[in-house]
């Protein structure tokens, strides 16, 4: 997702740890690929915290990231957080473009599967609501139709909303059990 999108915050939330990843109301935190297992040693799952694009990403961050998209045989699913205040905006849809070009390949496997999560749901105005998310999920559609249909999540809200289908969503898409945090 986009520098400041909620990544490292929802992270911790599914992982189950407050502080594993730093958050800041700063964007850029996030500077390498960081990678975290899960689950018994060895560990069954390995997560990759990955820097944003847009404005306040860096080229060289595309660059790492498309070179791991490229050599990463065990990826299986990719994860694309919007932040739930914003519509999509251009980097967001290059990005969802860039996403599918690398899905369709030329032997027709797929390599990994494409996960929109819409993130900060909470912050999103009542009133918006019945709008905002429908056209989020229109603009993910039109920009990347192979990508799977958004889990909207919140990790600021008490209860958290969301979180467990994150959770129920890496299992699946990784042949496990419910992960737990």
């Amino acid at each position: 997702g986009r520098a400041n999108c909620g990544k490292s915050t929802l992270f911790n939330a599914v992982l189950g740890k407050k502080d594993l990843l730093r958050t800041s109301k700063k964007a850029g935190c996030t500077q390498t690929l960081n990678f975290f297992t899960v689950g018994a040693h060895p560990g069954s799952v390995v997560l990759v915290d990955a820097p944003g694009y847009g404005a306040r990403g860096r080229p060289e961050w595309g660059s790492l990231f498309d070179s791991y998209l490229a050599t990463r045989k065990q990826l299986k699913r990719v994860y694309i957080l919007f932040n739930g205040k914003h519509l999509l905006n251009s980097a967001d849809v290059q990005m969802l473009a860039h996403l599918s070009e690398t899905l369709m390949t030329e032997d027709g496997v797929q390599p990994f599967t494409l996960q929109a999560i819409i993130t900060k749901a909470d912050c999103i105005p009542d009133k918006s609501l019945g709008q905002v998310i429908p056209q989020i999920r229109k603009q993910i559609w039109e920009a990347a139709p192979l990508c799977l249909p958004p889990i909207v999540t919140s990790a600021a809200m008490r209860p958290m909303f969301g979180i467990d289908a994150v959770r129920a969503n890496i299992a699946e898409a990784c042949g496990l059990g419910l992960l737990k945090k």
